[in-house]
């Protein structure tokens, strides 16, 4: 009862961070182009800070050279999720502008805000470096390659003058610079001066509000009446809390019967952090693109308010992992 009564809690607090932004808007209190400031101020300077804090507070050297084998598995399924997803953006002929957003919520958790609270909820700290397998995948996934489908799925761009051009913002996005120059901090055994580290944790704690306080700008600028449940959001949140979850335990149960044992905490930690809600920036990187903002606000939206109902099922799908 505990764990669900956490899950609500979780769940709570971020409808209330997003209602806050609805009725500031409503109240005028943000200018238009407040929504592609926040932008630029996640993506460019509090996702890095937030990234490199997360590494150097959750990793050390020896944990990240002992992840071993464990961490082919979240992989192998990241991957099968993009495959899925690519598929389903061809079946279904979902549009231009919400394609990028759709793999990404497929393929791609919110385990930072969500995840991990539950997680620790679930098993406690002794499942911290489970965890951190899956962070690790889930960051490079989101950081390398899924933003750069959302930004090469721009429907405004013109794509013979983008042909042949090397456009490096889009190949190496300040959030995946920020996690491989923390790597590298962490492989290299430099302590992080206090005042730096301090200066970091601060501006990286915006990322979350700030993002959700844009989910609450875009909800009233596009009414709560056409907020709704189509086809290509129900698709996604299939994908998000079916297709993702289901993939790995069956990779998992795959390698256990060619003989790979992995212990059963780290089995069913993997499988919660592969069923957790989509990313909370999405609605951001779809500004940043000129994607479907309203799509990409609806599908997080959908998904954090109904893991209330995921946690339990989700719980009694443990004891068979």
């Amino acid at each position: 009862m505990s764990v669900f009564l956490t899950s609500v809690s979780s769940v709570v607090e971020i409808v209330l961070i997003m209602a806050l932004g609805y009725i500031l808007r409503r109240n005028n209190w943000f200018a238009d182009s407040f929504g592609g400031n926040i932008a630029s101020l996640i993506t460019k300077i509090a996702l890095p800070a937030s990234i490199f804090m997360s590494v150097m507070k959750y990793l050390t050297k020896d944990k990240l050279m002992g992840l071993g084998i464990g961490i082919i598995f979240p992989a192998l399924a990241v991957i099968v999720s993009y495959l899925v997803a690519f598929l389903a953006v061809k079946l279904f002929k979902i549009r231009p502008g919400r394609r990028g957003i759709f793999i990404n919520a497929v393929a791609n958790a919110n385990t930072i805000f969500i995840g991990m609270p539950l997680n620790t909820a679930l098993f406690g700290n002794k499942a911290m470096s489970y965890f951190l397998i899956y962070y690790i995948v889930n960051t490079v996934s989101t950081w390398a390659f899924g933003v750069y489908l959302i930004q090469n799925d721009d429907p405004t761009a013109d794509g013979k003058k983008e042909r042949g051009k090397i456009n490096w913002a889009k190949l190496l996005p300040m959030p995946l610079v920020g996690f491989i120059f923390s790597i590298i901090w962490l492989l290299i055994g430099i302590p992080v001066p206090n005042f730096l580290g301090q200066t970091l944790t601060y501006v990286g704690s915006l990322v979350t509000p700030l993002s959700l306080i844009y989910i609450g700008i875009v909800l009233y600028d596009a009414g709560l009446n056409n907020f709704r449940f189509e086809r290509d959001s129900i698709l996604a949140l299939i994908g998000r809390f079916i297709i993702s979850p289901l993939v790995l335990i069956i990779l998992i149960k795959f390698g256990m019967g060619l003989g790979v044992h992995l212990p059963s905490l780290m089995r069913q930690t993997l499988v919660v952090q592969s069923a957790t809600p989509m990313l909370a920036v999405l609605p951001i990187l779809a500004k940043e693109a000129h994607g479907d903002v309203k799509y990409a606000t609806d599908v997080v939206v959908m998904s954090t308010v109904l893991f209330v109902v995921v946690v339990p099922i989700l719980m009694a799908i443990l004891q068979f992992v």
